[in-house]
């Protein structure tokens, strides 16, 4: 059943082209937490590498057709789990609809994801400002998930340097950016102390692509 297709989120222009769906993901909330935990328990999370060879805060898995690696041979796409050499695990039907009816419903039609990167955020784990240019094509927009504890998300522009707005996420938010924000600068601030009722003291962040 396409559950997210009638929902009315609190849509929250970010800037433009990039939007704030309030809660929308609790739409389908049981079955997307289930399958999380399939896809975890077929990949499990690890402290994937940076270039220069230090290890990542936030613990990482994928699914979908391709997974997002990192390593000392840098940042890539590859259809295939280097800790295991097996295809990465298929991407759940409640996760690709949600990154489907999120991404229409902040004014991108017909996107179809290939690829869901899933970070798990433990207290004082943060993602550095960064760029989402590994795609092939920078016409499809980024729909990004949280589940779990809050988190504060960081947008900024399309340099570094650039001033950024700080966006307070809870259990449910989803955040879409195309468009002429597509390659601004993003990150989460530093996770700070807190509990979920399901997920305990940890942030899940399902980050949906058109990769390949």
């Amino acid at each position: 059943m396409d559950l997210f297709e009638n929902m009315q989120p609190n849509k929250l222009e970010i800037v433009k082209d990039a939007y704030l769906l309030k809660r929308y993901a609790l739409a389908n909330e049981k079955p997307l937490l289930m399958d999380l935990a399939q896809v975890i328990s077929q990949a499990p999370l690890r402290h994937m590498m940076t270039k220069m060879g230090f290890a990542m805060s936030a613990a990482m898995t994928n699914c979908g057709e391709l997974g997002w690696v990192s390593d000392r041979q840098g940042y890539r796409y590859d259809m295939k789990d280097p800790a295991t050499n097996a295809a990465w695990p298929l991407m759940p039907v409640s996760f690709q609809q949600l990154a489907t009816f999120a991404a229409a419903e902040a004014g991108f039609d017909d996107f179809v994801p290939d690829a869901c990167l899933i970070n798990q955020y433990q207290v004082g784990a943060s993602m550095g400002l960064h760029q989402d240019k590994n795609e092939l094509d920078f016409n499809q927009p980024i729909v990004s998930v949280s589940l779990g504890v809050p988190a504060v998300f960081q947008f900024g522009g399309l340099t570094r340097t650039d001033k950024t707005l700080k966006i307070p996420l809870v259990h449910g938010d989803v955040v879409v950016w195309g468009g002429q924000s597509r390659l601004n600068f993003h990150g989460i601030a530093p996770l700070k102390m807190n509990t979920h009722p399901i997920l305990g003291a940890y942030r899940y962040n399902l980050t949906f692509r058109k990769a390949g």
